[in-house]
């Protein structure tokens, strides 16, 4: 889990655009975001394993 006071500060309004960091929006994560969904990678497998995202399902072949 994400520090709080790095989520407080990464929710703030950066002085310059480039300062803005992209975070999960389940646990904060900052790393393996995946911007189609606002989420992190693990959160991302969590959520389309327990079909909790629409037209998203494991892939078999």
């Amino acid at each position: 889990m994400a520090k709080k006071s790095m989520i407080v500060k990464a929710l703030r309004k950066p002085k310059y655009k480039t300062r803005q960091k992209n975070r999960c929006k389940l646990c904060g994560r900052p790393k393996g975001y995946m911007r189609d969904f606002g989420m992190c990678r693990i959160c991302f497998r969590n959520h389309a394993s327990a079909g909790l995202i629409p037209g998203v399902s494991k892939s078999s072949w």
